[in-house]
């Protein structure tokens, strides 16, 4: 990911278009297109949370639940002897696979998030 923001929950990858010499974002984890553009920081800012504000407004207005980014399920296929590790580590950390996954999937999400924000 080039670079990241975030408004009440959305998260929005952050390109730049060379062509147009714009930043353009789009919302991620939603089925629902959500996309803005800036020239600037503060425009590309100010036009994403129009554009989460303008989604959020329009399924209230038509009656249906904005999604979310995540529904909170996770569901993965990983090679066995990782799996077997993961039981093991969580047993060792006195918790579930799932706690114990969420923990440690947590922290990755945050240093690549960490990475792409400085960079």
């Amino acid at each position: 990911m080039s670079n990241a923001m975030t408004y009440k929950g959305y998260i929005a990858r952050i390109d730049f278009d060379g062509r147009d010499n714009i930043f353009v974002g789009h919302v991620l984890g939603v089925d629902d297109k959500i996309s803005f553009h800036g020239a600037t920081v503060d425009e590309l800012s100010s036009d994403f949370h129009a554009a989460v504000d303008h989604y959020l407004n329009d399924c209230e207005q038509s009656g249906r639940k904005p999604q979310k980014p995540a529904s909170g399920k996770l569901m993965l296929r990983i090679d066995p002897e990782v799996h077997a590790r993961v039981s093991i580590a969580a047993a060792v950390a006195g918790e579930s696979v799932n706690q114990w996954s969420e923990e440690a999937l947590a922290r990755a999400a945050s240093e690549v998030l960490e990475r792409t924000a400085t960079a």
